[in-house]
C-alpha cells in the first residue's frame, strides 16, 4: 500500500534488509545547503509554507510546469495562498519524486497519514502550522527526531564559519555540524563579482590577492582554517570536467588581465579553472580531506528569470555527457602530479554511469576501499529508477560494498527523509537479487553490506574529527 511500513520493499528479503538493518542507522548528511545559523538560532517556523517551500527550486520548479503564477511560486503572496497553491499542484504530481518525498515528511514529522491535495490543503494546512508552533518542530529538534549524528554544510572560503564555532562549543546539542569547503566563486573568474569577491576573500585571508600565486596562499590560509573547524571535505560545482593544463606564468597572465577587467576567453577560463583544481586537490590530499566533483549541469538557462531572481531558482538542466576521455585525463593529471585526493564524482547526467564507474576503477587504492567514489544518483536522478541505476551501475562495474550512500542536497530541514526514500531503494535493489537468487540469501553478509551503504563507509571514508559512533 502507498507509504506503508513497506512501501517498496517488495520482496521478503528487502523488508528484511530495511528494517533490520538500514532503518535503525543514524543519519549522516555529509552535504547539504541548510544555513548553520538556523541550527544556532533553533529558528521556529511561523507556517509549513516557510519551512517547506522556502528556497525549495524543485518544488519551484514543478509549480511552474503546472502552470502556477510565479506570484505564488518566488512571488509576494500570502503563505497561505502558496501553500495552498502547492498542494493542488502536488496532489497531481504521480510519478515525480516529489510526491513520495513530501508525503513522507507529512507522515514522519506531522503524522499525516492522507494525500494531500486540492480537497485536503486547507485541513493540512491547519494540521502542521498546529504542530509547528510546538517546541518540539525547532529546527534542533527537527534534526534530533530525524537522527541525524553529523551535518555537513556548504561554506564559501571567505565565510567566517561563525555559526559552527558556536555550535561546537554548544554541548547542548548533540549533532555535529561541520563545514564543508566550496570554492567557486575563488575558481570562477567569468563571473561579474569575481573581482569583487577576491577583494573580500583577500579581507578574510588577511593578505593582499594580486596574482595567481596570491590567491593561492589565500586559499591555503583559509583551508588550514577550514580545517581547524573541522572541515574534512569540499565540493566543486562544474560545468564539465575539463582537462586543461598550462603554465604558471599563462594562468598569472589570465589572472592579472582578468583582474584589470578584461573577459577571458573560454580556453583561458578553463585553463585557470583547472589551475586552481589542480592546486586545491594536492591541498585537499595533504590534508586528508575529500573532493566532491559535481558536474553535467548548465546552470540559469533563462536570461529573464536569472536576472529577476537571481540562481538556484529552478532553472538549470542537464548538460550533455562527459566522456569517459574528459573524466580519465582529469583524474590523470591530478594523479600523475601526486594530487588525487579521496574524489566523489557526481554527474547530473545519468548517460554518464557508465563511464563514471569505469574511470574510477582506475584510480582505486591499496588498503582504501572505494578510495574514488561514484556519488549517489544527483538532482533530476534521484528518483527511484535514478536512484536503483545507479545502484546497479556501481554493484555491476565496481565495488558497490564500498559505497558512501545517500546525501540531502537539500535547503530544508524536513529533507531527511530522502535518506529513507534512498534506504528502501537500496534494500529494494538488493532484495531483488536475492529473490530472483542472483545472490544468495545470506542476510548477514547482506545486512552488512547494507550498514556500510547506509552510515559505516561514509563514517570511516571522511575521518571526521567528531566521534561518530558506528551503526
Amino acid at each position: 500500500m502507498f507509504l506503508d511500513k513497506d512501501f517498496l520493499l517488495d520482496t521478503e528479503a528487502a523488508r528484511q534488509l530495511y528494517h533490520g538493518a538500514a532503518e535503525p542507522c543514524p543519519i549522516i548528511d555529509y552535504h547539504c545547503h541548510i544555513d548553520p545559523r538556523e541550527i544556532w538560532e533553533d529558528r521556529r517556523y511561523d507556517n509549513i509554507t516557510q519551512v517547506w517551500l522556502g528556497g525549495d527550486h524543485y518544488k519551484w520548479r514543478l509549480m511552474r510546469w503546472a502552470g502556477v503564477p510565479e506570484a505564488y511560486i518566488t512571488g509576494g503572496a500570502d503563505d497561505h495562498d502558496k501553500f495552498i497553491r502547492w498542494a493542488e499542484v502536488l496532489g497531481r504530481a504521480v510519478g515525480n519524486p516529489l510526491y513520495h518525498w513530501s508525503h513522507l515528511e507529512l507522515r514522519r514529522y506531522f503524522g499525516y497519514e492522507g494525500v494531500l491535495n486540492r480537497d485536503t490543503a486547507e485541513a493540512v494546512w491547519a494540521l502542521c502550522n498546529e504542530q509547528l508552533a510546538r517546541p518540539e518542530f525547532s529546527v534542533r529538534n527537527l534534526i534530533r527526531r530525524s537522527h541525524v549524528a553529523l551535518i555537513c554544510t556548504t561554506d564559501d572560503p571567505a565565510d567566517s564559519l561563525e555559526w559552527h564555532e558556536k555550535l561546537a562549543a554548544d554541548p547542548t546539542f548533540e549533532t555535529a555540524v561541520l563545514p564543508a569547503w566550496r570554492p567557486d566563486r575563488a575558481v570562477n573568474l567569468e563571473k561579474a563579482d569575481w573581482p569583487e569577491y577576491i577583494e573580500r576573500l583577500s579581507a578574510a585571508a588577511g593578505t593582499r590577492i594580486d596574482s595567481f600565486a596570491a590567491l593561492k596562499a589565500a586559499l591555503k590560509v583559509r583551508l588550514e582554517y577550514f580545517h581547524a573547524r573541522g572541515c574534512r571535505l569540499s565540493d566543486h560545482g562544474l560545468y564539465d570536467v575539463t582537462p586543461a593544463p598550462a603554465p604558471e606564468d599563462e594562468i598569472e597572465r589570465v589572472f592579472a588581465a582578468r583582474l584589470a577587467g578584461a573577459m577571458p576567453s573560454d580556453g583561458e577560463i578553463e585553463r585557470f579553472r583547472f589551475g586552481c583544481l589542480a592546486y586545491l586537490a594536492g591541498e585537499y590530499r595533504r590534508m586528508g580531506w575529500a573532493m566532491q566533483l559535481h558536474y553535467g549541469c548548465r546552470r540559469d538557462n533563462n536570461g529573464p528569470m536569472f536576472r529577476r531572481l537571481g540562481p538556484d531558482t529552478g532553472y538549470d538542466c542537464v548538460n550533455d555527457g562527459t566522456s569517459s576521455a574528459r573524466l580519465a585525463a582529469f583524474l590523470g593529471l591530478l594523479d600523475e602530479a601526486g594530487a588525487l585526493p579521496r574524489t566523489i564524482v557526481y554527474s547530473l547526467n545519468a548517460a554518464d554511469n557508465a563511464a563514471i564507474d569505469t574511470v574510477i576503477g582506475c584510480f582505486q587504492r591499496e588498503g582504501a576501499a572505494g578510495y574514488v567514489q561514484h556519488g549517489s544518483a544527483w538532482w533530476f536522478n534521484d528518483h527511484l529508477d535514478g536512484m536503483a541505476d545507479q545502484l546497479k551501475s556501481l554493484a555491476a562495474r565496481g565495488y558497490l560494498a564500498g559505497f558512501i550512500g545517500m546525501l540531502t542536497d537539500s535547503r530544508s530541514f524536513l529533507s531527511y527523509p530522502r535518506h529513507e526514500y534512498f534506504r528502501r531503494i537500496l534494500c529494494r535493489v538488493i532484495g531483488g537479487w536475492v529473490d530472483s537468487g542472483m545472490v544468495p540469501d545470506d542476510m548477514e553478509t547482506l545486512s552488512g553490506i547494507v550498514r556500510g551503504i547506509c552510515h559505516d563507509n561514509a563514517r570511516a571514508y571522511f575521518r571526521f574529527p567528531e566521534n561518530v559512533p558506528p551503526c
